[in-house]
């Protein structure tokens, strides 16, 4: 297995949940420097669409997952995505490409696996392109669509973002809605998609909407800080909100595979 974007929050939780299975795992980084575990990481940058199909060939992967972007360059998060897919094809590799709720406008929530993208920012438009892309090219793919990703140590961009709004830096709005799921649970999901090479457009997204000051107040909660100093705030309000309340209807999903993607109550107020 080859995980494109390897050294991120979710591509790190692959490779482990993967090596814990015994399956022989490679993550890619687009640094040259602080990757630990020699032979299993491999320095890509997947604008290059030479190198990302020689190193697919010859790692001889059966499957890549491609959980790397990066939210302002277009050339990365979409022409990537296609350089990718283009990679896997010619290597016969099965190609599991993660998308995200930002795909959408919210005009039309809940988003079923049937929605069709209608994204109201760059990064929205530029995985709608990819995923458009991907399946051009390869149409035997798995494509899931995700959203906020939490992981348990602090380590995901909203449980930053939380933490600073407890300590008064920042604010956190109440009108943007979303589906928050844990990493844990989106890497197991993944991997069992993977497994059983499941093509088409999946949704992966916790089964609770909450707005992200609500997500923010369990996750200082959990980690001992105070939600009473976070500041709350309209998104509306801003001159450019951008999508407001968007779900995703993940339940289509849920009923054909066995891993269990929880809620952010569930999972902020337990210790699993």
């Amino acid at each position: 297995m080859l995980v494109l974007g390897g050294s991120g929050l979710l591509g790190g939780e692959l490779l482990s949940q993967a090596r814990a299975l015994h399956i022989d795992a490679i993550g890619t980084s687009t640094r040259s420097t602080g990757l630990t575990g020699g032979e299993h990481w491999r320095q890509l940058d997947l604008r290059d669409r030479q190198a990302t199909i020689e190193l697919v060939r010859a790692t001889r992967a059966h499957v890549v997952i491609n959980v790397a972007y990066r939210q302002s360059d277009w050339s990365s998060t979409a022409d990537g995505a296609a350089n990718a897919a283009i990679a896997a094809k010619s290597a016969g590799a099965h190609l599991v490409f993660v998308s995200s709720d930002a795909v959408f406008s919210g005009a039309e929530s809940p988003y079923s696996e049937r929605a069709l993208p209608d994204p109201r920012t760059p990064y929205g438009a530029a995985k709608a392109a990819a995923e458009t892309a991907v399946r051009a090219i390869a149409p035997a793919c798995t494509i899931a669509r995700t959203s906020l990703i939490i992981s348990s140590n602090g380590s995901s961009v909203h449980e930053r973002l939380a933490h600073a709004a407890a300590r008064g830096d920042g604010h956190l709005f109440t009108d943007d809605v979303r589906c928050p799921v844990h990493v844990t649970d989106l890497a197991g999901a993944l991997l069992e998609l993977a497994h059983a090479r499941r093509n088409g457009m999946h949704h992966l997204a916790g089964p609770e909407a909450m707005s992200r000051y609500d997500l923010g107040r369990l996750i200082t909660l959990r980690d001992g800080l105070d939600p009473t100093r976070i500041q709350a705030a309209q998104r509306a309000l801003l001159p450019m909100p951008g999508p407001l309340d968007v779900r995703l209807d993940s339940q289509a999903t849920q009923r054909a595979i066995a891993t269990r993607l929880r809620g952010a109550s569930s999972f902020l107020t337990t210790s699993g």
